[in-house]
Order: C-alpha cells, then sequence, then structure tokens
C-alpha cells in the first residue's frame, strides 16, 4: 500500500540555510508554513533529465558500452529518511541518494543500478571496482581525497534542533554558551561543539554541557521534556524529522567539515575517468532545473549548492574521523 506522510514543514527556513554563511548559519523561526508530502512507495517516480550525448561522450568506454552505472549505497538494515533507506515493501532503496543516482545516470545515458550495503562495504566496493560510484552522503575530506576522486551535489551540514518555539538562535560558538546539547560520542558534530566550548572558556564565556544518548528516541524525549535545549546531528535527518513529527525546529546550522565549507560528493576511484562526466551530468542538471526538483522532493533545499565541483578542499585530515 502507498504511505504518503502529509507534514508541516517551515520551508522558509530550510531555504534560509542554503543562502547564509558557507561556515555557520542560523535559521529563520518565522511561521510560514508549508504541506509537504513525503512518498515512501517504492513505486515512486524518481527524477530524470534528458541524455547530454557530449556528456556521455566522455564516460570511459567500458562504462558507456555497458549501459549501467553501479551505485553502492550505505544503507543496509533500514536506512535513514530523507539519505537513504527502505521503501514500505522493505526491500526497495529511495531517499535522496537514490534519486541523485537515478538522474546523473539519466543525463549519461545509463541505467542506474542500485546496491545496498553497510558503510563499510561500500567502501570496499569501491576499491575492488564492484561500484562504479557511491553516493551515500559521503563527504568531501582530504584523507579521502588521496584514494577517491569527488563530484558534489550538495552541502555538508549539521543542524541544531530545539523543541518548537524555543525562540533560540545558533551562529556561532556564544550562542551555545552554557546550554545542554545531545551529540553523538565520537562524531565529527561533537568536535565542532567541543572545538567550540573551547572558544567560548577562552572568551570568559561558560561552556555547553554535553549529554550523550544511545537512543534517538531518548535523545528526542529529552528534548521535548526541556531536560536538554538542542540536539546537534545530521542536516538531512533533523529536516526529515522537523517535517514529519512537527514537535521542533533547526535553529542553526553548522558545516560538517568546520571551519571550511562541508560538501558531499558522488565518490569514485581515484584517476578511473569518471569524475569530469559525474560533474558535468550534475551541472547539465542544476542547469534545467531537475537537480532543484530531487533536493525539494526531500525537503533538502537548504544543501543545494549552484555547481558541481570536482575535488574542491575537504575536511582537514586532522579532523578526519
Amino acid at each position: 500500500m502507498t504511505k504518503r506522510w502529509t507534514v508541516l514543514v517551515a520551508v522558509g527556513l530550510l531555504a534560509a540555510a542554503g543562502c547564509a554563511d558557507p561556515q555557520t548559519n542560523a535559521s529563520s523561526t518565522s511561521g510560514d508554513a508549508s504541506v509537504v508530502a513525503f512518498d515512501t512507495s517504492a513505486k515512486q517516480e524518481h527524477v530524470t533529465s534528458p541524455k547530454v550525448d557530449s556528456i556521455a561522450a566522455e564516460l570511459p568506454a567500458d562504462v558507456r558500452d555497458s549501459g549501467k552505472l553501479i551505485v553502492g549505497n550505505g544503507s543496509a538494515g533500514g536506512g535513514l529518511p530523507p539519505l537513504g533507506f527502505t521503501a514500505d515493501d522493505n526491500k526497495t532503496p529511495i531517499g535522496v541518494e537514490v534519486d541523485i543516482a537515478y538522474l546523473v545516470a539519466s543525463v549519461l545515458g545509463l541505467k542506474a543500478e542500485i546496491d545496498t550495503t553497510s558503510w563499510e562495504n561500500l567502501f570496499l566496493g569501491l576499491d575492488s571496482g564492484k561500484y562504479q560510484v557511491g553516493i551515500s552522503n559521503i563527504g568531501v575530506s582530504e584523507l579521502r581525497k588521496e584514494k577517491y576522486d569527488f563530484a558534489t551535489y550538495r552541502l555538508g551540514l549539521h543542524a541544531f534542533e530545539a523543541k518548537k518555539g524555543s525562540g533560540l538562535k545558533i551562529t556561532g560558538p556564544a550562542d551555545i554558551s552554557g546550554k545542554t546539547i545531545a551529540v553523538s560520542s565520537g562524531t565529527l558534530q561533537e568536535a565542532i561543539l567541543v572545538d567550540w566550548n573551547k572558544q567560548n572558556v577562552a572568551a570568559g564565556r561558560k561552556p555547553a554541557s554535553l549529554k550523550y544518548y544511545q537512543q534517538a528516541s531518548d535523545t528526542y524525549l529529552a528534548l521535548e521534556s526541556g531536560r536538554i535545549d538542542l540536539y546537534l546531528g545530521p542536516n538531512p535527518n533533523a529536516s526529515y524529522h522537523v517535517a514529519t513529527q512537527d514537535k521542533t525546529e533547526i535553529v542553526g546550522t553548522v558545516s560538517s567539515s568546520y571551519p571550511v565549507q562541508g560538501l558531499v560528493g558522488i565518490t569514485t576511484k581515484k584517476d578511473n575517468g569518471l569524475v569530469k562526466p559525474l560533474a558535468d551530468a550534475l551541472n547539465a542538471a542544476i542547469a534545467d532545473g531537475s537537480y532543484a526538483k530531487v533536493l525539494k522532493k526531500w525537503g533538502l533545499e537548504a544543501e543545494a549548492v549552484p555547481k558541481s565541483l570536482v575535488n574542491p578542499p575537504g575536511l582537514p585530515k586532522d579532523k578526519q574521523k
């Protein structure tokens, strides 16, 4: 049975985050809202774009002749919406990463074949050649660039989520001073908060108190009950939670690669000849508007990029997890 989740989401809030400062940006807390429906059915339509012969001609001959784009997606075990997750039939992969795969493949004149695997096996598959590309919220980093090429397609953002109507606005370290914030241990989000606390202490401000929960449900219960002020996690997951539950709001974002701008990229084995046609295909989709349709479908307009870049600066090696 087809299931569509119709929810209220502050569209202005999401759009504002996309045009603010590239390292940290705050979201508007205006009450303007629109209805957004997320289609979680297996038979949903994927956004595509016409084949561009000149870009398809850039492909390595073996890939072009195969007619396929073999895509690894690390969302095994159900995944996390809206990135990559399982449809209502409990087997079909859907989400923004899957739609990006279909979109890019259409420009290249290829058929996308999505293989869902674990995060660790995704990179093993890229290394072995089992997957031609990985599309799975993979952030560009200087360490990863030693082995892989990247064609960027989304901003990498973390989001500060607060109880709806909190009145909070997070733009930088001073705004978290004295706050109680939930974060997952050992993550880039935690490293950012630790860095911001050091800045607060150096400036004579009270540091934030960090709290750790094993389950997302426990985190959100603490947030909604007022036991914590904020939760810092990946922006796509926060956006989806805000949209589907209507109990919390995004009150600011920070780059996933702070202090440099985080970018998410289609990932492929270094120097295999795929990265340029991938970037060109993405730029063709950006130009014709189909790329924007994919992000809008999943409520991720805030993460839109104006242009796909090949191997831009990424997360510094000393911050790589």
